[in-house]
């Protein structure tokens, strides 16, 4: 496919006013689509627009960042381009990746090697781990007890979002002033996503410090929006931006992240005695174990049975040093976190 490049250049002139490995860039990654395609049978990749809201490409060579005069310098960019520097860092630019936002706003996600190893990973005991169970009602229940409230940022602009699409309908396909609202409607979008963004790296950011094991469900999230009552719920949640997040920072602070099976019964079974009841319904929120009498909180059962499957997994086991359970301060450093943080 890279080899057909000098005949589009040829074909399209335009195709030389970008460097030669943004463009190979790009033919790799659509080589790729296809093969994830052919491999799945899902996902066919979808034709690119410069009318698409979103725009992005790579710049894998020849990139350079002074940070004294805050330049970032490109390919095809000599006196380079004048930005906001978030951090400094040190190391080895790899890849540079512009992109620009349906609000007109640009930005270049630099990915570095900074030469350092990950730490190693801390010992996996029971009293340093926690089970997490996600929901609608309740963004996340901890097996410790603790719930984190789910702040459902779409629906406090649900309303306006509504009349601006109305408004927006209304006008003339190709008009100044329907691309007018179309900026408006995608402001207000990524104000929700920027709300959920920051809310979920202050969750994940408190678990992760707090605590040395975190056990999570594979969820399915796809299958799981195809119900039309609760996609838009799902999709506001954020539960798989979540579990990104948890991933990426366990790695970088040596902790462990275990995940058990989408089909696991959590929910249905008792985390006292270890009974089943098959006839409970997504409704039901507490429920009494029929074999022990317990009457248990769907969401926090959940949770402890989410911890326990996981710890299995692993094929960790309970000694007599891990009885002693130690007063660690997690609870009181945990609930300072999502109080100061996440509120």
């Amino acid at each position: 496919m890279t080899g057909q490049l000098v005949e589009l250049k040829q074909e399209f002139e335009w195709l030389n006013e970008i460097n030669a490995q943004s463009l190979q860039s790009a033919l790799k990654n659509l080589d790729t689509a296809y093969k994830n395609f052919f491999r799945t049978k899902e996902g066919f990749p979808r034709y690119k627009s410069k009318r698409d809201n979103f725009q992005s490409y790579q710049c894998p060579q020849h990139v350079k960042l002074d940070f004294e005069k805050a330049r970032l310098y490109l390919p095809k960019f000599k006196e380079g381009i004048k930005i906001i520097l978030r951090r400094e860092f040190t190391g080895t630019i790899k890849t540079v990746t512009i992109s620009r936002t349906p609000t007109n706003k640009y930005f270049a996600s630099i990915l570095v090697d900074d030469h350092k190893p990950l730490p190693d990973k801390l010992p996996i005991k029971e009293e340093t781990a926690v089970g997490i169970d996600v929901g609608i009602k309740t963004f996340a229940t901890l097996s410790d007890g603790r719930k984190i409230e789910n702040l459902k940022f779409s629906d406090k602009s649900l309303h306006r979002l509504k009349w601006m699409q109305r408004k927006f309908k209304r006008k003339k396909k190709g008009s100044n002033r329907r691309k007018r609202w179309q900026r408006k409607i995608a402001k207000v979008h990524e104000r929700i996503s920027n709300q959920r963004s920051d809310y979920l790296h202050k969750v994940s950011d408190a678990i992760t410090k707090q605590y040395n094991t975190v056990c999570i469900e594979d969820l399915k999230i796809k299958n799981m929006v195809k119900n039309k009552h609760l996609a838009r719920s799902i999709s506001d949640a954020g539960w798989g931006m979540f579990g990104t997040y948890l991933k990426y920072k366990c790695e970088w602070r040596g902790k462990n992240l275990i995940e058990i099976g989408t089909f696991e019964p959590s929910s249905k079974t008792c985390s006292v005695c270890g009974g089943k009841n098959a006839d409970l319904q997504l409704s039901d929120r507490e429920w009494e174990c029929t074999q022990c009498g317990a009457k248990l909180d769907r969401d926090l059962n959940a949770a402890i049975n989410i911890k326990e499957f996981a710890l299995n997994k692993t094929g960790w086991a309970v000694t007599e040093e891990d009885t002693e359970l130690a007063d660690t301060g997690l609870g009181v450093e945990v609930s300072s976190a999502f109080q100061m943080g996440c509120s």
